[in-house]
Order: structure tokens, then sequence, then C-alpha cells
């Protein structure tokens, strides 16, 4: 039998963004994230005390899926929390460091 389906590239309906993976983590952890059309997309990585820590993304990203990877060899153990703005999304989620 011929398989004729047809598969189609769909953009996600929502902005969403993932908890990174692995949580915990050292030294290394993935952001993953979702934008149903094209935005300016602004993530960034902060402490316990609200300092910020590095801008991950800052830039014109086209709609789908997207990762990027956190490299926290310099920091030390703790929480950190990664915040993303989009448009008028915005949605803070919590990572944790172990060394």
């Amino acid at each position: 039998s011929v398989d004729n389906t047809e598969y189609e590239f769909t953009a996600p309906h929502n902005f969403s963004l993932s908890q990174n993976y692995p949580n915990p983590f050292n030294p290394n952890t993935v952001i993953a994230f979702e934008l149903p059309k094209s935005s300016h997309v602004l993530l960034r990585v902060y402490n316990l005390l609200g300092q910020e820590i590095s801008t991950l993304i800052n830039s014109q990203l086209s709609e789908g899926s997207h990762e990027v990877l956190f490299d926290a060899a310099s920091l030390p153990s703790g929480v950190y929390f990664y915040v993303m703005r989009a448009g008028k999304f915005l949605q803070t989620k919590k990572m944790l460091l172990i060394k």
C-alpha cells in the first residue's frame, strides 16, 4: 500500500516556555520554547537576588520550536530563574544548578 499522508509543518498555537532539562543540571541545561509567530524574544537568566546573570537571546526569531543551551560552568550551585518575553507573552521558570 502507498502512504498518501501529507505532512505539514504546523506552527504552535500559543507561546510556551518549557521547563529546562535536565533539571537539576551541571553545568549545562537546555531551555526550549515555542513561538506561534515570528517574534522578538528576550530570554534572560537571573539569580535569587534578581540580578541578571545572562542574556541568552535578544533577537527576532521565526515561528516554531526553539532551543537554547545555558552553560552555567562559571556559576555557583543554587536556584536560578529564566524569564522569556515575546510580544505580550511573559513567563518565568525556576531551575536548579547542583555542582
